[in-house]
């Protein structure tokens, strides 16, 4: 038995695969235009976002280990005063 979408189409497979390349390749180059990606320096541009967004994770993950550094030494000082505290009070 014939597929109903064969009998409707008077196309050959080869032209309706072709036909489906070309509208993915338009839907694509319209899609990058859309973002601005269309021209020559589209590669460097998708580069120097990846590496502004790397940089920004950097930024991230030092700026988390620098509060937990903070907040160990501002822990360790408190338990440093109290223990001078204490030791002053004892003698």
């Amino acid at each position: 038995m014939e597929s109903p979408v064969l009998s409707v189409r008077n196309i050959s497979d080869d032209e309706l695969k072709s036909m489906l390349r070309e509208a993915a390749e338009w839907g694509a180059k319209r899609a990058l235009a859309d973002i601005g990606l269309h021209d020559d320096e589209a590669g460097s541009d998708v580069k120097e976002l990846r590496d502004l967004l790397e940089t920004w994770r950097d930024a991230k993950r030092t700026a988390f280990r620098t509060a937990i550094s903070w907040i160990t030494k501002g822990f360790l000082i408190l338990i440093i005063g109290g223990v001078w505290f204490y030791a002053s009070k004892k003698g």
